[in-house]
């Protein structure tokens, strides 16, 4: 009997001994993956490679109050033992898309400790209007084994096409305005149920500056989006949906953050700028504009890489968007025979916003500018789309006639800055809460017509605008 034991536990040892060495060899898509920039003949395919399944658990209990900020969290506790921790590790990646007999490769592609190990591919020549199944594999070494993770997207139709649109947007998500300890946000679980072709994220998709930790190095700006990267709630919501993301201060440094602005404890703004790359992958400018189809353009603009100090004087030199920005919006709108024009903005243009505020297009601190872009944008007959505020609106311009709808935060317990029962003149709808915004462009008698609707982090609608040019 003893020597059976003795046997059982030898073996037990040997099997435990074999597993730990074939788990140490694995990688994981722990991260998830995003489809972005996506067009009718291209798209990049991002990921990155972590050194197991799941993110660290929940741990920390939260305040009582907005934001939920955690009680008693140690700011210098290693990364590796903090909540929604994922640490990276090196290895190899490659994605696949595939439509029907047509298959195209990235080829393996390296994870390395200088780019936080993600990886990014553009593929180009794509078809319009194309479901493409995603595959990704990785490995630790040339011969390792293998992980792999799938999910698909549709590319955008081509230029002249009538082709519906299914958006959905949101703003300004903190991780431990979680809704739930074990997935995440709501929202990302409703907006999924809607299965929508594209989702733009406003900025804010992480915040530097909030604690459970503060940003405030390089390392720490990094575990801020692998923690939120890991909700389950997002993971699977981006496998089957593409997104454009726009960046604003809190995901790029710290609050109101602008060039020259100092540095948030040792991270600097040039950190954040390459932070930001390594997660949004951009080929070229911060800006860019996506034609969907015959009836509808969408812009997406960059409020924080060539704005002046919020302290400058007013006047015809103080911009947020820059020269270069302005004049490619001019040319491009004004190119542009779309419907429907719309235009994704990091912060408001119409507002209202608080009086104490000095960062965007609808405070006196930026109104010359501001004045001018109202003019601009309403003389295209644009949709302002804008992110930064924590509550849900719609505005309209009492001088311009220009629209604008704030989809809100993507939690409830992120809601607070404006009082809710003061409901202005210019809002056509205000909402203190949190939640998301669905735009969808339907054909009815054969004629376009534009839907902006305002839900609930469960999905309830609770707004909506029908608009028809």
């Amino acid at each position: 009997m003893k020597l059976i034991f003795k046997r059982f536990s030898f073996f037990t040892i040997l099997f435990l001994a074999f597993y730990a060495k074939i788990a140490a060899q694995q990688v994981y898509f722990t991260t998830g993956f995003k489809v972005s920039e996506l067009s009718s003949v291209h798209a990049t395919v991002w990921t990155r490679l972590c050194e197991k399944e799941k993110p660290n658990p929940v741990v920390h209990q939260r305040l009582n109050q907005v934001f939920r900020h955690p009680i008693n969290f140690d700011e210098n506790m290693p990364i590796a033992q903090m909540d929604g921790s994922v640490l990276g590790t090196a290895g190899w990646v490659r994605i696949t898309l595939q439509s029907g007999s047509f298959k195209i490769s990235s080829g393996w592609l390296s994870a390395v400790l200088e780019k936080d190990f993600t990886v990014f591919y553009t593929f180009k020549e794509l078809k319009p209007n194309t479901r493409y199944e995603v595959r990704l594999e990785g490995k630790p070494t040339e011969k390792g084994l293998v992980q792999k993770a799938a999910g698909n997207f549709t590319t955008a139709p081509a230029m002249y096409d009538k082709k519906e649109l299914n958006l959905t947007t949101s703003t300004c998500q903190y991780f431990w305005s979680h809704d739930d300890s074990l997935k995440g946000f709501h929202t990302y679980q409703s907006m999924a149920l809607l299965k929508p072709d594209l989702f733009v994220q406003t900025g804010d998709y992480v915040y530097y500056d909030k604690p459970g930790p503060m940003a405030n190095t390089p390392e720490k700006a990094r575990h801020k989006w692998h923690a939120m990267d890991a909700w389950p709630s997002l993971k699977s919501f981006f496998q089957f949906t593409p997104v454009y993301m726009l960046k604003d201060d809190h995901d790029l440094l710290a609050d109101d953050v602008h060039p020259g602005s100092a540095n948030f404890g040792q991270l600097t703004i040039s950190d954040g700028l390459k932070i930001w790359r390594e997660n949004v992958p951009l080929a070229g400018k911060p800006y860019r504009t996506l034609r969907w189809g015959k009836d509808v353009q969408l812009w997406f603009l960059e409020g924080r890489e060539y704005r002046s100090n919020n302290d400058m004087p007013d006047g015809a030199t103080k911009t947020i968007w820059g020269n270069e920005q302005k004049n490619w919006l001019i040319n491009t709108m004004q190119q542009s025979d779309a419907t429907y024009k719309i235009i994704f903005s990091p912060t408001p243009i119409v507002g209202p916003d608080r009086g104490t505020k000095a960062d965007n297009h609808s405070n006196f601190a930026f109104k010359t500018e501001g004045d001018w872009a109202r003019e601009l944008l309403s003389g295209q007959k644009a949709i302002v789309v804008n992110g930064d505020r924590h509550w849900q609106y719609v505005s309209k311009d009492a001088s311009s006639g220009l629209m604008e709808f704030g989809s809100g935060p993507v939690s409830d317990f992120h809601a607070q800055g404006w009082p809710p029962n003061e409901k202005r003149p210019e809002h056509q709808f205000l909402r203190v809460a949190g939640g998301f915004l669905g735009i969808k462009m339907v054909y009815e008698q054969q004629k376009p017509i534009l839907y902006l609707t305002h839900y609930d982090v469960m999905g309830k609608k609770l707004h909506e605008e029908r608009i028809k040019n």
